[in-house]
């Protein structure tokens, strides 16, 4: 059974460019926060923003009976990184950027958290002819390889966007993203895989998950959906509810038993049911599809008459 978890940073404050929603709050109240919400087991928290003092968190995670699904290293934030930072021309820049990965790593090994998560979205570009694209690749490789290779025993996984805060992101779809991996070489790498990233990314979100599945690397999920044309963040099922469906039927197909981490911004709606409702709805959908005969869903993909497949999801899976 899949266990669910929130990134805590959507458990406060939040803000775009027009307005700021919902009240601050501390990290001890957010935790407090998520281990209130029925149905969540875990949290991801942003690093070294939100969570750097592992002696302080420790004692609050026990408290609240949380686990970690992960830990997220932002390399965007700091002003030097606003052209990149895994990719700046500059070295020193670079190296620091690396530095924030491998600190990450030594907090979740501190904590006890399994992994580190990392978006490079200020690694990219705007416009023709304002990047060299191959070195901008070798960097890539080069630095979150050196990153990957500190503390192996703590799997990097790099998670794509097609764009935020760039205009395009270098790290934009599941394709491009096993390829870097590929390029890298280190076993002990994986793919974040947000379904609503890969929506804007025009990809099919249970394509790229099984692309990525039946690959030699690892992968962790951020659930959420939107329009496809814009990373919105909605809860589940609100845009592409039958395609979440077919993607958590894959991740069931590949054994999947990790976290459904909510990366869901709860802007103009109730933070606590706004998680709940992630958590409750894809453990209802989870349950339904453990309970449905593999064989038979199998035959219907693998036959030529959609048809027969529909009158099969409009009986047996609408029926939840």
């Amino acid at each position: 059974m899949i266990k669910n978890a929130v990134i805590l940073s959507f458990l406060g404050k939040t803000r775009d460019r027009f307005a700021e929603y919902n009240e601050d709050r501390t990290t001890a109240e957010r935790l407090k926060m998520a281990s209130e919400m029925e149905g969540i087991e875990g949290i991801e928290a942003v690093f070294p923003y939100l969570v750097n003092d592992a002696d302080y968190i420790r004692p609050l995670m026990s408290k609240y009976n949380l686990e970690w699904a992960a830990v997220n290293v932002n390399v965007k934030a700091e002003p030097e990184f606003k052209n990149g930072g895994l990719t700046s021309p500059k070295k020193e820049v670079r190296e620091k950027a690396v530095q924030f990965i491998k600190n990450a790593k030594d907090f979740a090994q501190a904590v006890g958290a399994r992994r580190v998560t990392c978006c490079p979205l200020s690694d990219g570009y705007e416009f023709s002819f304002q990047t060299d694209y191959p070195r901008a690749w070798r960097y890539l490789v080069e630095s979150f390889g050196e990153a990957a290779c500190y503390k192996t025993e703590i799997p990097l996984f790099v998670e794509y966007k097609p764009f935020e805060s760039r205009g395009k992101c270098f790290i934009d779809t599941a394709s491009k993203t096993l390829n870097l991996l590929r390029d890298i070489g280190v076993p002990q790498m994986g793919v974040t895989i947000d379904f609503g990233h890969s929506l804007c990314a025009n990809e099919n979100p249970a394509e790229a998950l099984s692309m990525i599945a039946e690959s030699s690397f690892l992968y962790y999920i951020h659930i959420n959906d939107n329009d496809g044309n814009w990373d919105w963040d909605y809860f589940v099922g609100t845009k592409h509810l039958l395609g979440y469906i077919e993607f958590l039927y894959y991740l069931q197909r590949y054994g999947y038993s990790d976290f459904l981490t909510a990366d869901t911004s709860p802007t103009r709606w109730d933070i606590k049911r706004n998680f709940e409702t992630n958590a409750r709805l894809s453990k209802k959908i989870w349950s339904l599809l453990e309970n449905l005969d593999r064989k038979d869903i199998e035959n219907l993909i693998h036959g030529d008459d959609y048809m027969k497949t529909w009158e099969f999801i409009e009986t047996r899976i609408f029926s939840f």
